[in-house]
Parts: C-alpha cells; structure tokens; sequence
C-alpha cells in the first residue's frame, strides 16, 4: 500500500487508507463489516494500536473504531494487519464512502423479526460495486436498524433503513430529521437506499448532505423514489433509549452494553475486556453511534460476569453515570485544532454535578457533538466561549477562562 498517498490526503473522515494527521500522529479509522468485529478482528486491532501508535482507540460516532497515534513509517504496519483480516476495502474511495450504522443487536435480539446484518451486506456491496458512488461525499451515511429493543433509528443518517414488521421504512434526512418516506420489501431495501445516493448526485452541487439539497432538491429524490415505496402505516416512533449493563432480550438471550469515558479506550481496556466476552460467550463486539460497545453472552451469569469486569477495568456499564452526559472531543496536545485539553477539563466538569447535557470542544468544529446541547463550551485560544441550548457553530454569549468555566453550571 502507498503510505506517502495516503499522508496527503486530509479529511474529517479518516481511513486506514486515507488517514488524517492530527497532534497526535495519524488517525486511521477501521470501520466494522455489517456492524461487527469479531473477537480476532478486535484483538488484532488492540495489539496494533500498541504496535503501530500510541494505544488510543476512539470509538466513533459513526460507530467505527478509531486508532492513533500512527506514525508514517508504522502506517504501513498497520495497513498490512487490517488487510491480512479483510477489514479494508479495494481503495481510499470506496473505504470512504462505506458510511453503515447497523443496530448493535442485530441477529442477537429475537425482537427484531429480520437481521438486518443482510441488509448491511447487501449494501456495502452496492457501494463497492458502483465506482459512481464513490464520489459521494465523505459525510454521506446509511443507518440500518432492525427495529428492536436497541434501535439507532434516532440516529441521523442521510438514508435510514427500518424494519417495520415484515417490510423497510426508508427514511431521508431533513434539516429537522428523518422523514420516513414509504416502505419496502427486505429484498430491494438496499438497492432502494443505493438509488438515494445516486439521485443525491445527481442534484448536488456543492452540498455534502441530503439535509442540505433544500427542499426542492429533497423533492425531486422523494418523487423518483416514490415509484418503489408502498405507504406507512402511521407515524414511526423514535427510540433513544441506550441501555449499558445487563441488557435481557427474552428467548434466553441475554447482551451486554459497554461504553467508554467520552470513547476513549486504551488497547489493554478492549484485550481485556475481549478475553472476558470470549469466554462469556460473544463472538463478537458491536459498536455503536454512542460510543458504547455491545456484545452478546451465553446466559445471564456470564452476562454478570462481563459487567463486573468491565466496570473493574475501567469501563462504564450504568447509564445514568454522570460522564455520559458529556461529550468532549480529545482537545490538547491530541488536537493540533485544539488550545484547550477538553477531556482533562470535561473529567472535572463531570464531579461538578451539571444535570443537563454538555459538550466540551477544543475547538468550533464540535467533531464530538453535532446536536444541540445544553451547555457548550468552545476553545478558542487557551479559554472557553459559552454557548447555551446549541452547537459549536452558534454565537456565543460570553468567553471564559478555563477556571472559570466551573461556575457556569451553578447559573
């Protein structure tokens, strides 16, 4: 593989062929096949990290697993660990474009009367096998959610796919979220939401979201999709539950969610905590768009099992701990964006007792957060500007320094 090509080459989205230079190194983001890793994929990945960069692994909020620290000489080692286990797809372009958020318990959970994993296949080979989508643009995604006890059909994505019964609802983003647009057959779920992305082409200019076409654009997409959708039956309700923990499915099944301090795991955190879901059972770890974790486990006392040993190493397996509440991109040095060490800074913030949601940014990117938050704090040289009820991309009220920025959740 080019090691040099890929170095040129920046963006928001970084690949194991196309990486992105940060302060810390290169970033290499390893997306997952239909939403999975295996355990042998997994761990081959924990001992690269170390191997290759600096053992920091982001979980994503594309649900992907992201490592750091790379150098340009040990790139290629890496490179040449993820092909060996088939993680990579045939060029930059195509690794770009492969943008799926799968339901983390898909083929786990008896509630979902499909497995959606099939549909996750089907188009990721759609988008390998159409050279015309790899010019989609990087932020381009598809979510595809089987409809079950755990469901990211919350999540936005530019086309989202949803098992309703025995059919699909297809869904479209608007800059007021998902419009759920008709439905469709198990069978031309994938190709319905590959005729999406090509008719989004087909009409952009300069936009890099569906959301963003305006809504003559978005018009024209319904309209050529509208001869492949039968009707809705009512409203779809949206789930934004986010279970950790021990997680009953019925049937004998039991899962287990796992999330880590704002999506940081260390590579000996994920080679341990593998050792215990093997042995619970799991074949696998699912990654989700809430930079949690979630496995399966053969019964409910290995399920027991793996929370307490998650929770021993480190891990969080409450949903209600007080640090979820907090999303905070890795700032200072890691960031060469950043002026402000945002986690060291959120981890102090998170003691402080703050009830609602905030987001801690090293910069106005808000590569953490894009939703509105209630309290939002954005670095901008070495303080922090205040916004309240938006996102890094709203005025602010006021500026702070960093030891300041405590009093504001006492307001």
């Amino acid at each position: 593989m080019s090691v040099a090509a890929a170095i040129e080459v920046k963006g928001w989205c970084p690949g194991v062929l196309r990486p992105m230079q940060s302060g810390d190194g290169l970033i290499a983001r390893v997306r997952p096949w239909a939403g999975a890793f295996g355990l042998a994929e997994a761990s081959a990945l924990a001992d690269a990290s170390e191997v290759f960069g600096n053992g920091h692994i982001d979980l994503t909020r594309r649900a992907n697993l992201q490592i750091r620290g790379l150098g340009e000489t040990s790139l290629s080692g890496l490179q040449d660990i993820v092909e060996r286990h088939r993680l990579v797809d045939r060029s930059a372009d195509a690794e770009a474009v492969r943008n799926i958020m799968v339901s983390p318990l898909a083929g786990l959970d008896p509630s979902e009367r499909i497995d959606v994993r099939r549909l996750a296949r089907a188009l990721e080979s759609g988008l390998a096998a159409d050279t015309a989508l790899h010019s989609l643009p990087s932020k381009f995604g598809f979510l595809v959610d089987g409809g079950g006890s755990v469901s990211i059909s919350g999540e936005r994505a530019d086309v989202a796919l949803r098992v309703v019964g025995q059919a699909v609802a297809v869904g479209l983003d608007t800059r007021s979220g998902a419009e759920w647009i008709g439905r469709t057959s198990p069978d031309a779920a994938a190709k319905t939401a590959l005729m999406a992305a090509r008719v989004f082409l087909g009409v952009r200019r300069e936009q890099r979201r569906l959301r963003d076409l305006g809504d003559e654009g978005l018009a024209h997409v319904r309209s050529v999709l509208a001869p492949l959708l039968g009707p809705l039956d009512g409203d779809l309700p949206v789930d934004r539950d986010r279970p950790l923990g021990m997680i009953p499915l019925g049937a004998g099944r039991t899962a287990v969610g796992i999330a880590a301090a704002f999506g940081r795991l260390e590579a000996h955190q994920l080679r341990s905590l593998l050792a215990v879901v093997e042995d619970a059972g799991a074949t696998d770890i699912r990654p989700s768009p809430w930079r949690s974790l979630y496995v399966g486990a053969r019964d409910i006392a290995a399920a027991h099992r793996v929370v307490e040993a998650a929770r021993d190493i480190g891990l969080i397996v409450e949903a209600n701990d007080p640090i979820l509440r907090i999303d905070a991109c890795p700032g200072a040095p890691d960031c060469r964006s950043s002026s402000v060490d945002a986690r060291r800074d959120a981890r102090r913030f998170a003691a402080l007792g703050f009830a609602g949601t905030l987001h801690v940014s090293g910069c106005a990117k808000g590569c953490a957060r894009s939703t509105p938050a209630d309290l939002v704090l954005v670095g901008e040289q070495g303080h922090y500007q205040v916004v309240r009820q938006g996102t890094t991309r709203d005025a602010p009220e006021r500026t702070v320094a960093v030891e300041e920025a405590g009093t504001l959740f006492h307001v």
